[in-house]
């Protein structure tokens, strides 16, 4: 069995109801990818995800539900990110303009931009993206 004592916390949106479904999303194998801004890393002072690393998947009342294990990370300009990727974010995207549309409107959120300690954050064409392809190890009980 799996143990997930030491491993860094797995945190998909903010808490709450988007968090949620993205967490219930990778509990059904449907969401494999992630992806985030490589501003949020660099804001936060977190290292990027690397093949290998393993952490553990929160939900919104940050109870640990799984194990997850990084397979694959990409930086790329936000208009370089591919169909697979937006499919297999798994939250029902039929193409690429719909994924970047959901996630501007994501990443241009007050939440987002405080983070980033930007109120007029704004992506484009250019703006780096971490593209994050995951697997789950193990689920918890």
């Amino acid at each position: 069995m799996e143990t997930h004592e030491g491993l860094p916390p797995y945190l998909l949106g903010f808490p709450g109801p988007l968090r949620d479904a993205l967490v219930a999303a990778v509990l059904s194998g449907a969401k494999t990818t992630t992806t985030g801004l490589l501003a949020a890393y660099e804001a936060e002072g977190e290292p990027l995800p690397a093949p290998g690393d393993r952490a553990v998947l929160l939900d919104s009342d940050e109870r640990p539900v799984a194990v997850v294990e990084v397979a694959e990370v990409r930086v790329l300009p936000l208009a370089d990110v591919d169909l697979r990727h937006a499919l297999d974010e798994g939250e029902g995207y039929a193409s690429v303009a719909e994924w970047r549309a959901s996630h501007e409107r994501f990443w241009h959120g007050e939440e987002t931009r405080a983070v980033l300690g930007d109120p007029e954050f704004t992506v484009g064409d250019g703006t780096l993206v971490v593209a994050e392809r995951f697997r789950v190890v193990s689920r918890l009980p």
